[in-house]
């Protein structure tokens, strides 16, 4: 029997991946790059150090790589669109929870499974938005572009929304909590109306190849780097604002502004992803966030902020795409999933130790601007390791089992 699921029709497909893009809004814009937004609040009433705030997300992103080391072998025995759809309801129950504790332990556990539930979603959702860009590929860059930009509507949603809740004495951050988890069940629920002729069934009789890591060395190399770096920016940049005296409407703005780069960073890079087949995407991507990581440590107030966060949200989530790309270029279909997989796992890895990292310097002399010239020393370096990222051999990828 033929399981696969039909082909969305020429005037569709764009349609389908934005309905996708609102599960990489769940799983990445809401449960995790809202935290930042919720940060200064949190730390000022529970009285965390920076190590501690950063921590939080270290073991968010321990649970993403629980989630990714787990999905290539889920992925053969469940429906890629359930899977997606399961780590977002997870992801929705998990945020709200958040307003039920003041303990850091419980609260710990929370970013463990919120971290868990956005990479089911996040890895099911980026391999179905895979298979739909091999459907329609005049429109491949593209479409994982829309993807990918997902997780700007929801840093947009976050930055409008979570605001008043914090700002009003009478709220305060458990109940952006409990918000954050009901935007992430609506958008959930919308996802599953939108998406039902799209699915990647599993197929224990078809062909599982497994991938091959050492062709792409230097871009996993350079897309560590890219975890390392990335999420203390992430992590942060609303609390170091805040310390440079940008008033909170400024910096709900800024955040505005950065969820749009994302938005509009899937028409800004589709052709270099679609063009390209070796490292140039993820080195030229890495460079730009070193650039925007410095930017707010060289020049300080409103300009300065604002031109970095445009770059930054423009740029930071192309990364990602670009090593779908990476992978869909260079490795067959049937390596797809593991590939997607691996680069995952390298950029989870990446992400564990970002945040702690950055907090215990900021702990230390200097501050929080130490923490962010580390971060972008880590992009600068993981644009030099990915411009030595070849394309792979015709050989080698025939070759691969």
């Amino acid at each position: 029997m033929n399981t696969a699921s039909p082909a969305p029709s020429k005037g569709n497909e764009l349609a389908i991946a934005a309905a996708l893009a609102l599960a990489a809004a769940v799983s990445l814009g809401l449960a995790r790059f809202s935290y930042a937004l919720l940060l200064p609040a949190m730390r000022a009433d529970l009285g965390w150090s920076y190590f501690t705030a950063g921590a939080m997300n270290t073991v968010n992103a321990a649970g993403y790589l629980l989630g990714a080391l787990l999905a290539p072998r889920l992925l053969r025995r469940v429906d890629a669109r359930h899977f997606m759809l399961a780590g977002g309801a997870a992801a929705a129950v998990l945020l709200a929870l958040h307003a039920l504790t003041r303990h850091d332990a419980v609260l710990y556990a929370l970013r463990l499974g919120c971290g868990a539930a956005s990479a089911a979603s996040f890895v099911g959702g980026g391999l179905l938005a895979a298979r739909l860009a091999q459907r329609v590929p005049q429109r491949s860059g593209l479409v994982l572009g829309i993807y990918y930009g997902g997780v700007g509507l929801g840093i947009v949603a976050c930055a409008l929304g979570l605001p008043p809740l914090l700002d009003a004495p009478a709220l305060g951050w458990p109940v952006a909590w409990v918000a954050l988890g009901a935007l992430a069940l609506a958008l959930t629920l919308a996802t599953a109306s939108a998406t039902g002729s799209l699915a990647a069934p599993p197929a224990p009789g078809a062909p599982r190849a497994p991938f091959a890591w050492r062709p792409f060395a230097f871009g996993l190399a350079g897309y560590g780097m890219f975890g390392i770096g990335y999420i203390g920016y992430m992590t942060f940049i609303i609390t170091l604002l805040r310390e440079q005296g940008l008033g909170a409407g400024t910096v709900a703005a800024f955040y505005t502004l950065l969820g749009l780069g994302v938005v509009a960073s899937s028409w800004l890079w589709a052709g270099l992803l679609q063009r390209h087949r070796g490292g140039l995407p993820l080195s030229l991507l890495n460079g730009l966030l070193a650039l925007a990581t410095a930017l707010p440590l060289w020049g300080g107030g409103v300009g300065a902020a604002f031109v970095s966060g445009l770059l930054f949200g423009g740029v930071f989530l192309s990364v990602v795409a670009s090593t779908t790309a990476l992978v869909r270029h260079n490795t067959p279909p049937a390596a797809w999933p593991a590939g997607i997989a691996a680069f995952t796992t390298v950029f989870a890895f990446g992400q564990i130790v970002g945040p702690s990292m950055v907090g215990w310097i900021a702990d230390g002399p200097g501050g929080l601007a130490r923490g962010f010239a580390i971060s972008a020393a880590a992009l600068a370096l993981g644009s030099v390791l990915a411009t030595l990222q070849r394309p792979v051999a015709r050989s080698a990828r025939a070759a691969n089992p």
